[in-house]
């Protein structure tokens, strides 16, 4: 289980691929772990290194007392490149990911090659909603919230499929630490990237599902206008992870964005 300790916190990472491919950086959503990216493995894979970790209260990395923010989480995502001596990244992150690609992009666009932004938003309010989301996790665990989640993350007909797929994002989900879960969930509460997001200048992949109710496709037409010469692509039949339920159409919008690169 490889480990490092970066920014004050223990990371859990997988790095995969050709040693000598560029390396693409995989960041997860509130509330999973880097086994969420499984199905861009076989393809991505392929033709880049890919560098997958838990997330500062997910999975098997730390997670101390919150709150956190989106500043805090960049600070990780760099302090892991640092401890792995890796300077330049292609970056994709979905949901909270994306909104540390933001902030990366914002602040540290000198560590990324291009960036890629799935399923997010730049601003999330109410800020009420956050809070009741914290309250709940502390109150009842991860529990409380586990169904209501799988529900706005995949489309009802993906949810009816015979498999296993949506019972292991639901594990993951409860698996997560609470306390980390309802930090996170602080960072997001407190982000306002809507200004921050304009000074970015690299080569930008935005990507959303047609039906995603978490961050609906208007989220990513704010985040689109935004960045200059930002490409945006909305994925039919799809929900929040768009990643796994249409799989296919998000590599092939992914690795055709990535190899359209120069570095």
């Amino acid at each position: 289980m490889p480990q490092i300790d970066a920014n004050g916190i223990t990371i859990h990472y997988e790095l995969d691929g050709p040693n000598d491919a560029p390396v693409v950086l995989l960041s997860n959503s509130l509330g999973t772990r880097l086994e969420m990216w499984d199905p861009q493995l076989p393809a991505l894979g392929q033709r880049y290194r890919v560098l997958r970790y838990d997330s500062r209260g997910h999975g098997r990395s730390s997670a101390p007392a919150g709150p956190y923010s989106v500043e805090m989480l960049a600070a990780d995502a760099l302090g892991l490149l640092d401890a792995l001596g890796i300077g330049r990244v292609h970056f994709c992150g979905l949901s909270k990911g994306g909104m540390v690609g933001q902030m990366l992009g914002a602040r540290h666009g000198d560590r990324l090659k291009s960036l890629t932004l799935a399923s997010t938003a730049c601003h999330l309010a109410p800020k009420e909603l956050w809070d009741q989301r914290i309250a709940a996790v502390r109150e009842g665990g991860m529990a409380a919230i586990a169904d209501g989640v799988v529900e706005r993350w995949f489309t009802a007909p993906f949810r009816a499929e015979p498999t296993i797929v949506v019972e292991r994002v639901r594990q993951m989900v409860l698996e997560t630490p609470a306390e980390g879960y309802a930090a996170c969930c602080a960072a997001i509460r407190d982000m306002d990237l809507r200004e921050a997001i304009r000074g970015i200048r690299l080569p930008t992949l935005i990507i959303v599902g047609e039906q995603d109710p978490a961050t609906p496709p208007e989220k990513s037409d704010e985040i689109h206008e935004r960045i200059a010469g930002s490409h945006l692509e909305v994925i039919p039949d799809a929900a929040h992870l768009v990643n796994i339920e249409q799989d296919v159409a998000f590599d092939a919008s992914l690795i055709g964005f990535l190899d359209r690169q120069k570095n």
